[in-house]
């Protein structure tokens, strides 16, 4: 049978990955909707492609360039925000989510109202409204699967167990572009320098959040909410190779792994194909030419943005909308270069420290207009941190 389908982040890295899988298997899809950012020559080809319905760009600036290369092909064009959600609410059968940032999260809530599948790659829509997004699964019958490469690993080692039976969730990481510099190096990191992955070729902003491990920060976030783990249940572990994404540990002592090369493919395929499996064109793995799997704890002086996280944890409500937006504030400094690369963990500790107070925002019911509100704040915030208008205020636990 058809599915309908739906792409947002189209042009990304993840969006061109579940484009690549569609394109093998035409008579599986029928795409409905395909969005991205500035690059509308690549969207318009996709969508030429792909004969989608509606193309929507994120800028309303490029519409008109959209609606010039789409000239004469009878598929609709639009740009904006509320177009992107508008888009979103077209019946679908299933919605890739992999716009960048906390801009992913309208459009997700406004596909699960319809009753779709949610591939959710865009892991900030868990990490600043995670209550909001699974609550609305369920009041629509609707379903959430997870897109990135740790948490569809945790989620494919879970089939057929026992939640009750988990001692641990172990998520890995590669340690990004600095995980062998010297600390004391870090500080005059450019870049360059930490835009260049060793293991995943991804765009800038999330090959960045690597080398600072801000993405494995928002990743135990996102392990917390979609399973239903507590804090004290989630690790990390470096592992430089990228071949096991996570790990799961029972109570019997086993230990569940989940093994495959680094081509974000397997989980987008896992997660197109659902529940079913289906064979991917990716690489099978040799285990007597890779010989040895290396593993390393990651260093708190290396790595602050993962003890932010786990207090970010502990405090709960708009704690990670905030993280999220400041995290987001201070990676715009740091490729504006205003900031340098260890500068962005202080931003956000100042950040959370300073707004810990306001409890009436802190501890507002998730709703769409209150994240967007704690979003806003942050935002604010962080800025005056990195223009020198604020101090920022740091403590050993801002909690």
């Amino acid at each position: 049978m058809t599915r309908r389908v739906s792409i947002f982040g189209a042009t990304g890295s993840i969006g061109c990955s579940t484009i690549d899988l569609i394109e093998r298997d035409p008579e599986a899809f029928e795409v409905v909707a395909l969005t991205g950012g500035r690059n509308v020559d690549l969207l318009a080809r996709q969508a030429k492609a792909l004969g989608a319905e509606v193309a929507v760009t994120a800028h309303e600036e490029c519409l008109a360039d959209l609606r010039e290369a789409l000239s004469g092909t009878g598929i609709e064009v639009a740009a904006g925000e509320a177009a992107l959600t508008d888009a979103a609410r077209r019946p679908a059968d299933w919605v890739m989510s992999a716009i960048v940032g906390a801009a992913g999260l309208p459009p997700g809530l406004a596909a699960l109202e319809q009753g779709a599948t949610l591939a959710l790659a865009n892991k900030e829509s868990l990490v600043t409204a995670g209550p909001l997004i699974l609550g609305t699964a369920r009041d629509h019958g609707a379903t959430v699967l997870p897109v990135d490469s740790e948490h569809s690993a945790v989620f494919q080692a879970l089939v057929g167990e026992d939640m009750a039976a988990v001692e641990r969730v172990i998520i890995t990481a590669s340690g990004g572009a600095f995980r062998d510099w010297p600390i004391d190096k870090l500080a005059s990191a450019t870049l360059e320098e930490a835009s260049s992955h060793p293991n995943w070729d991804m765009g800038q902003r999330i090959t960045i959040d690597s080398a600072s491990m801000f993405n494995k920060a928002l990743e135990l976030i996102e392990t917390r909410e979609f399973f239903g783990v507590r804090p004290d249940q989630i690790e990390v572990i470096v592992h430089p190779q990228s071949l096991i994404h996570a790990l799961v540990g029972f109570n019997d002592g086993a230990l569940m792994a989940h093994v495959g090369p680094p081509d974000m493919r397997h989980a987008i395929g896992y997660a197109l194909n659902w529940p079913e499996r289906k064979p991917l064109p990716v690489e099978r793995l040799d285990l007597a030419r890779i010989g040895q799997l290396e593993f390393r704890a990651p260093e708190d002086a290396r790595y602050p943005a993962l003890r932010l996280a786990r207090e970010v944890m502990e405090a709960g409500g708009m704690a990670g909308a905030v993280f999220n937006a400041a995290k987001e504030t201070a990676l715009d400094g740091f490729i504006a270069h205003r900031l340098g690369f260890m500068d962005m963990a202080g931003v956000v500790e100042g950040v959370l420290t300073e707004l810990s107070g306001d409890t009436g925002l802190m501890s507002a019911a998730f709703t769409l207009d209150n994240v967007r509100a704690a979003d806003h704040m942050a935002r604010i915030r962080a800025e005056e941190i990195i223009s020198g208008a604020k101090t920022p205020k740091r403590s050993a636990t801002w909690t």
